[in-house]
């Protein structure tokens, strides 16, 4: 096995996950050649993993994008390909690249013709984390799962910016209050009202983090304008690298199922996530799933009439007004037992 290249366009927080399957790869296989195909963004957080040929796929270029991955792939040929997104448009993705071997989801878990693309299958899997799922790639080729571990590559600049906007006498909570799907999102004046508590309470500095997109920006805006203390603002003006060692040097993040979660939880910071719409059992933030506020099991039964038992797995509770069902003293008394348990030790 001496080429091996990884399909995985995005999210953010997949491609987190998959990190640990490039270095357990190194580690099993040394001197093996990895070939990545992925998105735009996705490549700005992890597009420099010492070791790792990057190849990027605009999704928004339309055929154009698919003719010049066509073209880059001509000359390459791999042992492996592990074809690790189900959507269609990677699966269309995947027939530019050519592979003897085409590792791929168990049928279960297989859509969008994703079947006709490939020639092996993981191991079916209930009720298994996003990470476990991807870490599983490995086991068709004869080799281990991968093991949780992560590095993303910072510079000191990024250090730098960090420092420049986090207390040195205080804990920091850094809030990410935005998912890409906008039923994962808290309502603004309860993140405000968990800021003040983090405050008052516990002395925090609370920074507010986001994209430059102008939902984000209004967001943490609304955020700041509901809070009663100061909260630090700098939606918009970090970069994905300055985010991460932000999140690197933070105490506690706070986040619904988005992301940064994932790349906090990846850099060893724990993270009280706020999850109705979505299960963190199997999208949570993958070290820290015992300071999520769980209300998936509420939500689903509220809103499909099902358990989480019923449903399929990966069934999400994307629906108006499931996210009101984590309270703010769900996350007040999160935040509460977190502490104490920091004082402890």
């Amino acid at each position: 096995m001496k080429s091996i290249c990884i399909l995985r366009l995005s999210a953010i927080g997949d491609v987190t996950h998959v990190v640990p399957v490039v270095l357990s790869l190194q580690e099993q296989l040394p001197g093996v050649k990895i070939t990545w195909v992925i998105g735009k963004i996705e490549a700005k957080l992890i597009g420099d993993l010492p070791g790792v040929e990057f190849i990027i796929f605009d999704k928004k270029a339309g055929r154009q994008g698919y003719s010049e991955l066509r073209q880059t792939m001509k000359g390459h040929r791999f042992d492996a390909l592990l074809h690790m997104q189900v959507a269609f448009r990677a699966n269309l993705a995947s027939a530019c690249i050519r592979a003897r071997l085409r590792v791929g989801y168990d049928k279960a878990r297989s859509k969008d013709l994703h079947s006709l693309f490939i020639n092996r299958r993981i191991q079916p899997a209930h009720h298994q984390h996003v990470r476990d799922c991807l870490a599983s790639f490995l086991e068709p080729l004869g080799l281990e799962p991968a093991a949780p571990k992560w590095i993303i590559p910072l510079a000191d600049s990024d250090h730098v910016f960090a420092r420049e906007h986090l207390a040195s006498d205080r804990r920091n909570l850094v809030i990410s209050p935005c998912a890409s799907h906008t039923l994962r999102n808290w309502p603004a004046d309860h993140y405000a009202q968990l800021a003040d508590h983090a405050i008052r309470a516990h002395g925090m500095k609370v920074i507010l983090v986001g994209s430059p997109a102008p939902f984000e920006a209004d967001y943490c805006a609304a955020i700041e304008n509901r809070m009663t203390e100061t909260a630090h603002n700098i939606c918009g003006k970090d970069t994905l690298k300055q985010l991460t060692a932000l999140m690197t040097h933070a105490d506690l993040v706070v986040a619904p199922d988005t992301g940064p979660a994932h790349i906090a939880s990846a850099v060893g910071t724990d993270v009280l996530g706020l999850y109705a719409a979505s299960n963190p059992d199997r999208s949570g933030p993958y070290n820290s799933l015992q300071w999520c506020v769980n209300r998936y099991p509420e939500a689903l039964k509220q809103f499909t009439g099902k358990s989480v038992e019923e449903a399929r797995w990966g069934t999400k509770a994307e629906f108006e007004g499931a996210m009101e069902l984590v309270t703010v003293k769900d996350a007040t008394d999160k935040l509460d037992q977190w502490i104490e348990s920091k004082t402890r030790h």
